[in-house]
């Protein structure tokens, strides 16, 4: 039969017989309570016997849930307190009075009461600091030592050490103790040294890393700026519609801002703003009204080119005399009428790269990629190098090849024919030596003008 819960005849709960507690009543007991969780015990109980059977299994969930974790408490009878101090003070009367009995009884009682009452905590601390594979390894290295001193003690061994001991002339042992002592300062000279050494390689280790770092910071910081580039240069050739603008001092500043940009780059970083600027056909010499300037359509999606009277949105001119592209890519790239004395273009890719009319005097093309490079227009055989004083043929091929005098072929990969024939041909006797393949059979026509 089950209560109402608004029944007014609702069942007391029985109280709990109290239970008188020892002296030295330990809180280390698992049925140990705190006065809350001893209430809220107690009033789950009341609430749990008004509930039907089928909710007892939860209600005692619940109250096993809220019990408190049980505290290590431990706490004294008042008269076990008086003992104690009792004890005290007959020891130190003992002392007081220098009567040996008064204090080793005093002394044995206080020892008992103490130890009575730091048990549980000495317990706890053991239980809680120490686990059980702690507690084991300290057990086993005791019965180890405790086996080792047993057995030199039993076997004889300890008595035959000390017979050898008094054997020894320990005075003659002086001067080896001021050789180990001399042995030991230069350990310490060695362990000072290696000390030093340890902090030189840390220190070096660091540097490296902090060099490796900057490096990275470097990259970060040129990308950063080559964007800035891409997006000034972009916003200064093309209108709102887009289309390449043509007033003359925009691709002065546009030029100014390419050779500034190149001065403050690596290699790398100019071979990236080369392809943009040629992919963009700012390199390229653009066929051009003649009253209005602008560049013209070639009806198929482009600009126009003009390679004689064409202007270039940005003339690179001198800007990469002498410079530093080995190992770039530079593919697809125009660098035709562009000068690069002196460059530096050991292992670049070179691929479909349109050089003519280029200055290559005295240039390094070691292993460059010369797969489909544009060094000349027209035939080969009537092709020649380009000249200050007359306008190149681009039917024939005349004047509009690249000056390659002094220049260097050596392992250069994949060169054409027609490249090979105008190399050694036009190229003099420095680079008619490095050309791949030789030159045997092909006539040195510079030395012929």
């Amino acid at each position: 039969m089950t209560i109402e819960p608004n029944s007014p005849n609702l069942p007391t709960p029985e109280p709990l017989p109290e239970q008188e507690p020892d002296d030295f009543d330990s809180g280390t007991s698992d049925n140990h309570l705190s006065p809350e969780a001893l209430t809220t015990q107690q009033n789950l109980a009341a609430i749990s016997s008004l509930q039907s059977p089928q909710h007892t299994t939860a209600m005692q969930r619940a109250i096993s849930s809220m019990q408190q974790r049980p505290t290590y408490q431990f706490t004294v009878k008042p008269r076990a307190l008086a003992l104690t101090l009792a004890a005290i003070a007959i020891t130190l009367l003992g002392v007081i009075l220098n009567n040996w009995i008064v204090g080793i009884v005093g002394t044995l009682v206080t020892l008992v009461l103490s130890l009575a009452m730091l048990l549980p905590w000495l317990q706890y601390v053991l239980k809680e600091w120490f686990t059980p594979e702690d507690r084991t390894l300290f057990v086993g290295f005791l019965g180890l030592i405790a086996a080792i001193v047993g057995f030199i003690k039993f076997s004889g061994i300890g008595d035959r050490l000390l017979t050898w001991g008094r054997g020894i002339n320990w005075e003659a042992f002086g001067t080896l103790a001021e050789w180990f002592g001399a042995l030991g300062q230069i350990l310490i000279a060695i362990i000072a040294v290696y000390v030093a050494w340890r902090q030189y390689v840390i220190s070096k280790d660091l540097t490296i890393q902090q060099n490796l770092l900057t490096v990275q910071q470097n990259i970060i910081t040129q990308q950063q700026t080559i964007d800035s580039y891409f997006q000034g240069i972009s916003d200064l050739v093309l209108d709102e519609e887009g289309l390449l603008e043509d007033w003359p001092q925009e691709r002065a500043i546009a030029e100014g801002r390419t050779a500034a940009i190149f001065s403050s780059v690596d290699g790398s970083g100019k071979a990236k703003i080369l392809r943009f600027l040629s992919r963009s056909k700012l390199l390229t010499p653009l066929k051009r009204d003649r009253r209005l300037g602008r560049a013209i359509l070639n009806g198929m999606g482009g600009y126009a080119e003009d390679r004689l009277e064409g202007v270039r949105v940005i003339d690179l001119g001198v800007m990469l005399a002498a410079a530093d592209l080995s190992g770039t890519d530079l593919r697809w790239t125009d660098l035709s009428e562009a000068n690069l004395v002196r460059a530096n273009l050991s292992s670049c890719d070179l691929v479909k790269a349109n050089l003519s009319r280029t200055i290559l005097y005295d240039a390094n093309l070691n292993g460059a990629d010369l797969n489909g490079v544009k060094l000349l227009y027209g035939s080969w055989e009537t092709a020649s190098p380009r000249s200050r004083k007359e306008p190149p043929n681009y039917e024939t091929g005349e004047h509009t090849g690249a000056v390659i005098e002094n220049a260097n072929f050596t392992n250069a990969q994949r060169m054409s024919e027609a490249n090979r024939y105008y190399c050694c041909a036009w190229g003099g006797e420095k680079t008619r030596a490095t050309i791949p393949g030789g030159c045997e059979g092909v006539p040195n026509k510079l030395i012929a003008q």
